[in-house]
């Protein structure tokens, strides 16, 4: 056997494995998660697995981390830096709408609310996505109590909307059906 025609090995990282569990997660739910499904799926041994986490919870744990820490820093972080309260609130509308991927994880988590590993993750998410709402609203010039209101309204469309779509399967809205949906929201909820 030529061992020139075997294929290179290919060097996971523990990056790799966290985003592939998220895929998988998205795709499939948190129960689907298995280390040798997802070996086979990236073309690698369990070993290399093993390289980088003790056990599934371990992956579990670290993906959820990931997920959460993308929200924090490339979203909610980027919004805070647009100095104009009136435009940050229409900015994290658009911003969010077209990040597909944690939306579907986020779908997935929904529905794995039992999960021991879950509850604490989507209870923080959750909590820090509220204060940012309610902090943008009040910094936008409404009073405490209609801040807090609106966010929680803001927070259940976005709840709802994911469970329509990704739950339910309801039908999918086309790109511009989708674009409309997002600017009427930003009209009925953001003040003018």
């Amino acid at each position: 056997m030529n061992v020139s025609s075997k294929p290179e090995r290919t060097r996971l990282s523990a990056e790799d494995w966290e985003l592939a569990a998220l895929h998988l997660i998205a795709e499939q739910g948190v129960g689907a998660l298995a280390v040798e499904a997802l070996a086979r799926q990236l073309g690698v041994t369990k070993g290399s697995f093993y390289w980088h986490f003790r056990t599934r919870e371990a992956l579990l744990n670290a993906a959820l981390e990931r997920w959460e820490q993308y929200g924090e820093r490339e979203v909610l972080g980027q919004i805070e830096q647009i100095a104009d309260p009136r435009k940050r609130l229409p900015e994290l509308f658009r911003r969010v709408a077209h990040e597909l991927q944690p939306h579907r994880v986020y779908a997935a988590l929904l529905k794995a609310l039992d999960h021991p590993q879950v509850v604490p993750v989507m209870a923080r998410v959750s909590q820090r996505r509220m204060e940012f709402l309610t902090t943008a609203y009040r910094e936008a010039g409404l009073p405490a109590q209609q801040a807090l209101n609106r966010a929680r309204l803001t927070y259940a469309a976005y709840v709802g909307f994911l469970q329509l779509n990704f739950t339910l399967g309801l039908p999918r809205i086309n790109h511009e059906e989708f674009d409309a949906y997002v600017e009427h929201m930003i009209a009925t909820l953001i003040p003018a």
